[in-house]
């Protein structure tokens, strides 16, 4: 019963309550809806526990794609890892992130630029984290490429993301949300095919499940997460 009300009212938001917001304005929009959107969608109990599976086994020097509001900061496996550079664009997704952040033992380092085009040095990073973040980037084939710059030589890729389904129908449904959702979701594109995406960089994709995460709307719940090497 839960699940299925959950489901009931992430539609609703989706196409009525959003788009209603949005009549306050861009900036209203930009800056007060959607970093608590995103805080909201990404903080399911199914969404944590996929995180659990992919980011403590990042290792060493680690850059994180899209750290958001720092969900998963809790989950680094502090013996392991040296330091963690967030990479997130949006300065308000970067302020909840640092509040999280004085809860873990961690060495944190924010960098508010793109993934696109992530200043540091080529070979000079142990593991990239991304999760749930691939679906909104602007240029997912440019970010990629930029992991895959900044990976060391056998460094690692540690991914979690929704896209595509192997269903057809729910398929076909976002292909058709694809025209107005990213415009209500911060970015977010439901159909993104992320296997391809990865590979297209030159990593090499390890090890990969997939399963439609549990109580989720099925259009944004089908899970890709796995490893990748450099």
């Amino acid at each position: 019963m839960k699940k299925a009300a959950f489901k009931i009212i992430t539609y609703i938001s989706i196409f009525l309550v959003l788009p209603f917001l949005k009549l306050f304005g861009k900036k209203y929009y930009e800056t007060k809806v959607v970093p608590k959107l995103l805080t909201v969608l990404c903080n399911t109990k199914p969404n944590h526990y996929q995180r659990k599976k992919v980011v403590p086994l990042a290792t060493g020097d680690v850059v994180e794609i899209g750290v958001g509001p720092g969900l998963n900061l809790q989950y680094y496996n502090f013996e392991k890892v040296n330091k963690v550079i967030g990479i997130d664009p949006s300065d308000e997704l970067n302020k909840i992130a640092k509040k999280n952040a004085d809860k873990v033992n961690l060495d944190i380092e924010f960098n508010l630029s793109s993934a696109e085009s992530i200043d540091l040095p080529t070979s000079s990073v142990d593991s990239v984290v991304c999760t749930f973040s691939l679906c909104s980037i602007p240029d997912p084939n440019r970010a990629l490429n930029e992991i895959y710059r900044i990976l060391k030589p056998g460094g690692k890729y540690f991914f979690c993301e929704h896209g595509i389904s192997p269903d057809l129908t729910t398929r076909v449904f976002q292909n058709a949300t694809n025209i107005f959702y990213p415009k209500l979701s911060g970015g977010c594109h439901a159909n993104r095919d992320i296997p391809k995406l990865i590979t297209d960089s030159g990593l090499n994709i390890i090890e990969k499940d997939t399963m439609y995460l549990p109580g989720s709307v099925k259009f944004l719940g089908f899970n890709y997460w796995g490893v990748a090497v450099r």
